[in-house]
């Protein structure tokens, strides 16, 4: 299972890598647009739709994604979205709400269409920029599972992922802070974009760290808790070892949208 997992890691890794350098802006846009559409599909599941339903679903918050172009739009939207993650889902996820139908399915019009302009957003910051900030996330989340594997005895949520400890999160925190010195480091040494965004936030940039962590927990949690109102191990199975698409995705949902709009108010690299 955990090469499995190492194996689809590495591959998505590859196309992820291979479309933000070596390819054509338009391929990157293209892979966005392909995650928007399997996501909704995804979502639609987990909210019970038919079959047909999920094909509507999907293609609607892929036309969403590609009309809502507009800066103002975008930006008000994932606003919107930052406040639904640090406000209402820590609530929800208390109270341990369960939402299902039509309720669920305009809950992932709010998740997923951030997430979805946050990736251009910050493309269009460096690719190098959007990499760094998305390997945020991928470092905490292995940090995460290998530091609760072994030392986990504390459950963070176990009515939610009883997998997840306290463990884990304290070295998710302490992996990202080493990565967030190191880039620290190398900013002091360099000119790309990356190091001009670290030089331009300045301790800021671990605060952003930090907060990035906190949210890729919160929204791992979130898809785990929809995943178990709707009684599924998996979002999908297209991913071997990870599961869906969404079960990639979860901690990026909740950050990006952090990452793109801090960007932005900060004045970007």
């Amino acid at each position: 299972m955990l090469r499995t997992r190492l194996l689809t890691a590495s591959v998505l890794l590859l196309v992820v890598g291979l479309s933000l350098f070596w390819a054509p802006p338009q391929v990157w846009d293209g892979l966005v647009a392909g995650v928007m559409l399997w996501a909704g599909w995804e979502w639609a599941g987990l909210a019970k739709a038919i079959f047909w339903q999920r094909c509507l679903y999907a293609l609607l918050l892929l036309l969403f994604y590609q009309i809502g172009g507009e800066p103002f739009w975008q930006n008000l939207w994932m606003e919107v979205s930052l406040v639904f993650w640090v406000a209402l889902v820590p609530l929800w996820m208390k109270q341990q709400w369960q939402v299902s139908g039509i309720p669920l399915l305009a809950v992932g019009f709010l998740v997923l269409l951030p997430t979805g302009w946050s990736l251009t957003l910050l493309q269009h910051q460096g690719n190098l920029v959007l990499l760094a900030l998305m390997a945020v996330l991928w470092i905490s989340d292995s940090a995460a599972y290998f530091t609760g594997r072994i030392w986990g005895k504390h459950r963070l949520a176990p009515s939610i992922s009883p997998g997840k400890t306290w463990e884990g999160v304290a070295g998710a925190g302490l992996a990202a802070t080493v990565y967030g010195g190191v880039w620290w480091k190398l900013a002091s040494m360099g000119s790309s974009p990356m190091a001009q965004l670290v030089n331009h936030l300045g301790w800021v940039w671990f605060l952003l760290i930090w907060g990035l962590v906190g949210l890729g927990i919160l929204g791992d949690l979130f898809e785990s808790w929809i995943k178990r109102c709707a009684g599924v191990k998996d979002s999908g199975s297209g991913l071997p070892g990870h599961g869906g698409v969404l079960d990639r995705i979860d901690a990026l949902t909740a950050t990006l949208p952090l990452a793109a709009l801090s960007i932005h108010l900060l004045g970007g690299a």
